[in-house]
């Protein structure tokens, strides 16, 4: 597996495991997992040379942690784990987002415990939260990083002016936010303004939530209870009109004789070194699938149809239901 430089000096695999699926989201949200294959799949993504595998303490809450941390025992050298911290969660699950110093304290010492580790590599603040100055959310991450619980500091979903403040006080290796070919509205100002300001960035969802795979042709190959029966842009109009998209990433696919994920996963490491995706995965098969987009090499006609099929604002519906959306890019 190549690999590439994020901001702050780390080096980690060209493409990362999005472990999301993995385990403590079950049907609601991408369909059923099995622990056992979920840490086979693991197990073989590292003998590849995948280095980066992402996670977060509200994916479950808890568990995906817990059984990201079983399957790198033994295994952990060499590894680049990211976690997130960023919510309030209780006994009655989610309650809001909270980068007290407090709760980040107690996120990290949380998340060290269930992965099986003494440092975290990467430790994203999973959403900004508009009443901590991001200031002092970053100060309390680098105070972790002087403490050796921490290597490198990340933001998630965070708007530009945020970011020039928050680097104003870290090094920020990394912003993670949803970047692919249907939805590229970072590319406007938030990309920029990484790259001016030496972050890498990871794409999260870099497969449309499974939609540029090509896999999903009606809104009927959805399981009862997949969260993406209420995505935007699954319903029933947009779902239409967005597959005009896929059908050119199908032929082009077709031309080089690859999958549709892998063309869409080789469109987002052809715009910069800076970029890591991390497709989501639970499964070996779709985890080979998606790390063989690494050695896809698309030409300029290609890259141009896909451009025209998949232009910025292009895509059909918004990305996320309206609480959502009031949480990113602040």
């Amino acid at each position: 597996m190549k690999t590439r430089t994020l901001g702050d000096g780390l080096t980690v695999s060209a493409l990362g495991i999005g472990c999301m699926p993995m385990a403590g989201i079950g049907k609601g949200m991408y369909g059923m997992s099995n622990d056992d294959e979920a840490i086979a799949t693991i197990h073989e993504a590292i003998g590849m040379g995948v280095t980066f595998f992402d996670t977060a303490e509200v994916y479950g809450p808890f568990r995906n942690e817990e059984l990201l941390g079983e399957a790198i025992k033994g295994k952990r050298d060499g590894l680049v784990i990211a976690t997130k911290f960023g919510f309030r969660i209780g006994e009655n699950g989610i309650s809001g987002v909270d980068s007290s110093p407090a709760n980040i304290r107690r996120a990290c010492e949380d998340c060290l415990k269930r992965l099986g580790i003494e440092t975290i590599d990467l430790l994203y603040q999973h959403r900004v939260d508009p009443n901590v100055p991001i200031e002092d959310t970053v100060g309390t991450m680098a105070e972790l990083v002087k403490e050796g619980k921490i290597r490198h500091l990340g933001l998630s979903e965070a708007g530009a002016e945020t970011l020039r403040k928050a680097v104003a006080v870290h090094p920020i290796a990394a912003l993670q936010s949803e970047y692919s070919l249907w939805e590229r509205d970072i590319e406007e100002e938030i990309l920029p303004t990484c790259r001016e300001l030496g972050i890498g960035f990871v794409p999260y969802s870099p497969l449309g939530r499974g939609f540029l795979t090509g896999q999903i042709t009606s809104r009927d190959d959805l399981d009862e209870g997949d969260y993406r029966l209420r995505d935007p842009r699954y319903d029933e109009e947009n779902f239409r009109k967005n597959m005009e998209m896929v059908d050119v990433v199908k032929a082009i696919a077709d031309a080089h004789g690859v999958s549709p994920a892998q063309i869409a996963l080789a469109w987002l490491l052809a715009q910069g070194e800076d970029i890591v995706p991390i497709p989501g995965t639970k499964r070996r098969e779709t985890m080979r699938d998606s790390m063989a987009a690494a050695d896809v090499a698309l030409n300029d006609d290609d890259l141009a149809k896909l451009d025209s099929a998949a232009p910025r604002g292009g895509t059909a519906g918004p990305r996320y239901q309206e609480p959502m959306m009031k949480m990113v890019r602040l």
